[in-house]
């Protein structure tokens, strides 16, 4: 398993006065740094220790993010006041609920 195919981003801590490197696939993990780019170098190495010790015990390494499969479709629970005001905006823009909801998620 490749480390470097996780999912990985770098930001700002103002809390900590440096910057922290985390993974998607493993939360628990972070890296700080006072430089950006050591802050990523920093957790990317973090993760492959981590994956190379799992492999090493013969645990299950979590599948990075890009190789899963995504359906498209999700359920999701709503109170009924939202439902019903969501169901009135679709039927004045002439669309779908699903359509409209879709649009409102990619924005």
């Amino acid at each position: 398993m490749d480390s470097k195919q996780y999912t990985y981003r770098v930001m700002w801590s103002a809390e900590d006065n440096e910057y922290v490197g985390q993974c998607a696939e493993f939360p628990s993990l972070s890296w700080l740094d006072a430089d950006q780019s050591k802050a990523f170098s920093g957790i990317v190495n973090v993760v492959a220790e981590v994956v190379a010790d799992m492999i090493s015990n013969n645990e299950k390494v979590p599948v990075p993010l890009s190789e899963k499969k995504y359906s498209g479709r999700f359920a999701v629970r709503v109170p009924s006041m939202v439902h019903q005001k969501l169901a009135l905006e679709a039927a004045e823009r002439g669309v779908s609920m699903n359509r409209l909801v879709s649009a409102k998620l990619a924005m």
